[in-house]
């Protein structure tokens, strides 16, 4: 299963200046290639809050939904509410199918992927914007080796980088610690 980490990052490397910021200040060439990107691979998971700031599922993908709450119910056919780990989910999405899933933040839930080694490319794009503080992609440190991939021009403002992940943190297991784990 192939893991994805897509974000868009101000020039300051921010993803937002809070976790309910909603992303319309990334244009449109860059939602242009999240749709293209998640509509490939068919998942994407995200944390309650950011579920929260878009308000509603994704449409034409399965949108996991990684939340605390076990009394979140979907009134949605493509939308699972899960409080399983990051392997847990990724095992279940595998013997559904899929072979690629893309991680579309927050801070949290990228961190419990990077801490547990399951993410193998990061897509970042970066917009000419600078907030001066914020959230970071991730909400703890993180190790990571990364190979640069492709460097490309979206649109006049934005850049795309992507990178393959070479190693993943101490914590090398393909399907890593359960969710209440983060910074255990």
């Amino acid at each position: 299963m192939k893991v994805i980490l897509l974000m868009a990052t101000t020039l300051d490397g921010k993803i937002g200046k809070s976790p309910d910021h909603f992303p319309d200040w990334t244009g449109k060439a860059d939602k242009k290639l999240f749709v293209e990107i998640t509509k490939r691979a068919g998942v994407v998971i995200m944390g309650s809050k950011t579920f929260d700031t878009i308000g509603k599922p994704l449409p034409d993908r399965k949108n996991i939904i990684l939340t605390r709450n076990k009394k979140r119910i979907s009134e949605w056919e493509n939308l699972v509410f899960t409080d399983e780990s990051p392997g847990a989910v990724l095992e279940h999405l595998a013997a559904e199918g899929f072979s690629e899933v893309v991680l579309a933040g927050g801070a949290m839930v990228n961190s419990l992927f990077a801490e547990a080694g399951l993410i193998d490319e990061i897509i970042v794009t970066i917009s000419p914007k600078i907030f001066g503080f914020g959230l970071s992609l991730f909400t703890q440190e993180i190790s990571m080796e990364l190979v640069l991939k492709d460097v490309r021009r979206l649109g006049e403002n934005l850049v795309c980088l992507t990178y393959s992940v070479v190693n993943a943190p101490l914590l090398n297991h393909r399907f890593g610690r359960g969710f209440f784990q983060v910074g255990a």
